[in-house]
């Protein structure tokens, strides 16, 4: 099953509310799978938010082109944590069609997926109306595609190729209780992980948004 999605804004509006993640990434230098769970919170933004004019500003955008956005929020654990380690943060989003249609255009974030910093990338709707992002740092690049296979299900599949090749799967649950709670994550067991080839520069975000 899929939706008929108009444009990005609307695939965006369509992903606020709550959800549960649960995430399998293969990190193929090590031909190795890692499982993790997270738990997301996504809200709307409107076109004139202070926090959306604030990211266009930060990457030299018209804030006039801003169709609108969202905050994102997560809680998130993975099979390799350590000890106390968590994956917390949140991350705003900001959307500038370069199409009368609204399916392509500027995607601002003011942190990365594969490294925190600012970053702008490209967004697009395919012709079955899942949303791809594609982002370049300055040490690898994510290509991500973001699909609805229900109102409340929906699907992630994301690379990331540089100094780390993973490859993830996530199927995302809309939390549609709102008494659910938000139990720790458990990402389940696994085998301690191989030596990170990112050791002493911390491990990558589990979240893309």
């Amino acid at each position: 099953m899929s939706l008929p999605i108009a444009d990005a804004l609307s695939f965006f509006r369509l992903s606020c509310g709550r959800w549960r993640s649960q995430r399998t990434s293969h990190h193929l230098l090590h031909r190795r799978a890692e499982a993790g769970d997270s738990w997301i919170e996504v809200v709307e933004l409107i076109p004139d938010d202070a926090r959306l004019i604030a990211i266009a500003a930060l990457h030299q955008q018209d804030p006039a082109g801003l169709v609108g956005g969202c905050r994102v929020t997560w809680n998130a654990s993975m099979a390799w944590d350590k000890a106390g380690e968590a994956h917390e943060g949140e991350s705003v989003f900001g959307l500038i069609p370069t199409d009368e249609r609204g399916r392509t255009g500027l995607l601002l974030r003011d942190r990365g997926y594969a490294e925190t910093a600012p970053v702008a990338g490209q967004f697009a709707m395919d012709e079955r109306d899942g949303l791809l992002l594609t982002t370049s740092y300055e040490t690898m690049n994510s290509l991500e595609r973001f699909s609805f296979a229900g109102p409340d299900v929906r699907l992630r599949t994301s690379t990331v190729e540089g100094l780390s090749n993973t490859a993830s799967f996530c199927v995302e649950t809309r939390l549609v209780d709102p008494a659910a709670g938000e139990p720790a994550a458990t990402a389940g067991s696994g085998a301690e992980p191989p030596a990170s080839p990112l050791a002493g520069e911390g491990r990558l975000s589990p979240l893309g948004w």
